[in-house]
């Protein structure tokens, strides 16, 4: 039996998670460290948040899908590639230690932060478009597929980067974006590990729960204020991930 404590922590802890994965990215790297702090072991907790992550994931999509912010007609290449990546990172998780790449994240969300707070072009305009729609989903859907179902955490807000940097898209519409293609490597790696790895159901079931009410409540918020609510959250989220993953790393009290 799981207490009632433990069950308020994954439920507060997978709606604070969902508001924030939608609206910037990042919601595992505070679940994820919840997760383990049950004594779940690292690579069960990585496929547990896949099934309590697909649930923000979707009911982000679902309202963007509704709203018209995106076309699943032109995004089906993104997609594809999205899924194929997310499959193979899965597969090379089970194979080897998830924290060989731990410490690369702490650079790459600072970068981003550091870009969003300071370039004058992070807004709703569209920019010039840097590369094909067919390089992007070859390289940047793949990588960061194989990303998400390798690792994970920050994977909103790097696909969302790629958007913006790459494809010239405004702010708003890279999220509606990044969310399509954050739930094709969450779904698939949840997939993944159902046949090939562990999933603690229990736990996952109480953090859907927590992830759908604050998904639901995110996505309002965005498609309300825009870049407005979407850059400092954004900013704050990126610096607040890469002090902990640095605390982590340095074995920090």
């Amino acid at each position: 039996m799981i207490s009632w404590e433990i069950v308020l922590i994954l439920f507060f802890a997978a709606f604070i998670a969902g508001w924030v994965d939608t609206i910037a990215g990042g919601g595992g790297l505070i679940t994820i460290p919840v997760l383990m702090a049950t004594g779940m072991p690292p690579q069960a907790a990585l496929a547990t948040n896949k099934l309590q992550g697909s649930m923000g994931t979707l009911i982000a999509s679902f309202y963007f899908i509704k709203n018209k912010s995106v076309s699943l007609v032109d995004m089906k290449l993104m997609i594809l590639l999205t899924l194929v990546g997310s499959v193979l990172g899965s597969w090379f998780l089970l194979q080897i230690d998830a924290e060989s790449l731990v410490f690369l994240m702490p650079i790459l969300l600072i970068v981003m932060g550091v870009y969003v707070l300071l370039s004058p072009n992070v807004n709703d305009n569209e920019k010039k478009q840097r590369v094909s729609v067919l390089f992007f989903s070859l390289v940047a859907c793949v990588f960061l597929g194989f990303y998400d179902g390798f690792f994970g955490p920050g994977t909103g807000s790097l696909m969302a980067l790629g958007f913006m940097s790459l494809l010239g898209y405004g702010m708003t519409k890279a999220t509606a974006h990044s969310k399509i293609l954050n739930f094709v490597s969450n779904l698939s790696s949840l997939i993944y590990f159902t046949f090939y790895g562990e999933i603690y159901l229990e736990y996952g079931l109480i953090m859907i729960l927590g992830q759908f009410f604050g998904a639901k409540m995110a996505v309002k918020m965005v498609l309300n204020k825009g870049v407005n609510l979407i850059k400092p959250v954004v900013v704050m989220v990126c610096f607040i991930m890469s002090v902990s993953l640095i605390v982590r790393q340095l074995d920090l009290p």
